[in-house]
């Protein structure tokens, strides 16, 4: 048809009608005229065949610079960004087009296909069911989890099997320790059932920082132990190549994806505790491995048994309790019950726990801390260990050191420095003191909260009678219990009965 070219399935066709027929029969099965047919006779070539490539439509801007300064900059420093040698090339002419920048890209990647230098090869594997179990730790700050209004600030330990995929995920409060490891991988080997023949994980990298020689073959040794206890192969891939430990990282990234969207469709991103939040990601864990069934199903039957029990994921200290009513631990400040002052306690460290005992008898669960930077530590503080002390020395508070992490919630503290505000820090004090005496005393920690921030929301200062009154425990009625005395000629009647029955005895043994 006139105006349309001839394409090369026409071309074909014609050709093979050619065989057979005249030019202008051929030309006419093949959709197109005469004339054009004759021109083909002359020139057999497909039409794609006969086309020149289209030349540049202006100049090359670079001619002037890419043999004399582009390549030897490029020879020189392999890894510039193209940005990096536009900026050279700009600040040695500053008259240069900073629109030759797409230009710019074109000819570098061509001339780095060409003449670059070898690029490192991934290796694709094949992993056999059973035999290798990845762990790895990632950052989920991204996800602005909170607890209770609070940000929390912690990340992922992910454990994965290379064959099946089956993952598991444990919340860390700290960085990437031994002990969040050792906690992190028992756990997701007894929600698996079984153990894979092969552990590979990142170096230990964040785990060995800043440690000096001894702490680094202790933790290599309690890491073989490990590995020892469960019967697997420790491996480790190169550090700062993370694509060694592929089959774990690309998951990382669908994982924090699932749980985003999940927390979308949910609404919001705070929690009413931490347990609440890792019962969220157990279930989303679980649906991921859930799609997974048939797979783990099969790699089940070719991982190794479970030994008889857990082995240590715990650091043991033994620490002296202070006259402070508390001890410290890693530039932390953690308060115990003063009766335990002068003792020793053996302090089991957790990720997220300290676990305290006085000899072999537990004698409390801690919260576990972290110094609030590298020139000021921290404390964990439970007013109910030092209440019954500071009711005796009230104006202590006002200069403590760990005041502000004593206040258990926020309506207090705002109360005492309400109270402050108006001049009188020895009525604050007091005021204060016998509050959170209150507050230990009734068991009424929220609902006083609750009563002081509605009082001062409405501009006034809390009555500490009534509430005191409010909250005292309420009059418990006396029960009336009528004791009914049995007569005394009851007893004698059972005398009676037993002189009996140990004649009949004798009667019958005659």
């Amino acid at each position: 048809m006139p105006g349309l070219h001839i394409t090369d399935h026409q071309m074909r066709l014609y050709m093979t009608y050619r065989l057979t027929l005249s030019p202008e029969a051929a030309a006419a099965k093949a959709g197109f005229s005469k004339a054009s047919a004759y021109r083909i006779e002359d020139d057999l070539r497909l039409p794609s065949q006969k086309k020149v490539p289209r030349g540049r439509r202006r100049s090359d801007p670079l001619v002037p610079y890419w043999d004399a300064e582009i390549v030897p900059i490029l020879k020189a420093a392999p890894g510039i960004r193209v940005i990096g040698v536009l900026d050279e090339l700009r600040r040695r002419h500053p008259d240069l087009n900073p629109n030759i920048r797409r230009t710019l890209e074109r000819r570098i990647n061509a001339w780095r296909a060409l003449n670059g230098p070898e690029q490192d090869v991934i290796f694709r594997q094949e992993h056999e069911p059973g035999r290798l179990g990845l762990s790895d730790f990632t950052d989920t700050s991204p996800l602005g989890i909170a607890i209770a209004g609070e940000t929390l600030d912690h990340r992922l330990y992910h454990f994965r099997l290379a064959f099946s995929g089956f993952e598991h995920a444990h919340v860390v409060l700290g960085g990437e320790s031994f002990v969040a490891l050792a906690e992190g991988l028992q756990n997701a080997l007894w929600a698996l059932g079984g153990v894979p023949r092969e552990h590979r994980s990142d170096s230990l990298s964040a785990a060995f920082r800043n440690l000096a020689a001894d702490a680094r073959e202790d933790l290599t040794q309690r890491y073989a132990a490990l590995m020892g206890h469960y019967g697997m192969a420790p491996t480790r891939n190169n550090a700062g190549i993370a694509h060694e430990n592929g089959s774990i990282e690309s998951a990382h990234g669908h994982l924090k994806r699932a749980l985003e969207d999940a927390l979308l469709l949910r609404g919001t991103r705070d929690f009413i505790s931490l347990d609440a939040y890792r019962a969220f990601v157990d279930e989303i864990v679980g649906r991921r491995n859930a799609n997974l069934a048939k797979r783990i199903a099969l790699e089940k039957e070719a991982l190794a048994p479970l030994p008889k029990g857990r082995t240590t994921d715990f650091e043991e200290k033994v620490i002296p309790v202070t006259s402070s009513g508390g001890f410290i631990l890693r530039r932390v400040f953690y308060t115990v019950p003063s009766r335990l002052i002068g003792h020793r306690l053996r302090v089991r460290i957790f990720d997220d726990r300290l676990e305290c005992f006085l000899g072999v008898t537990p004698v409390g669960t801690l919260r576990r801390g972290r110094p609030v930077s590298e020139n000021h530590g921290g404390h964990v503080v439970d007013y109910r260990h030092v209440i019954h002390a500071l009711r005796r020395k009230p104006m202590a508070l006002v200069n403590l050191v760990y005041r502000d992490q004593l206040f258990p919630r926020a309506a207090y503290k705002r109360l005492f420095e309400t109270l402050r505000e108006h001049g009188d820090d020895r009525r604050a004090c007091k005021v204060t003191v016998e509050l959170l005496a209150l507050a230990h005393e009734r068991a009424c920690e929220a609902e006083l909260a609750e009563a002081i921030a509605t009082a001062l929301d409405a501009g006034r200062l809390p009555d500490l009678a009534a509430l005191r009154d409010r909250f005292r425990p309420e009059a418990a009625s006396i029960p009336s219990v009528a004791v009914k005395l049995a007569s005394l000629d009851v007893y004698d009647e059972l005398a009676s009965v037993s002189i009996v029955s140990a004649h009949s005895n004798l009667g019958g043994a005659a």
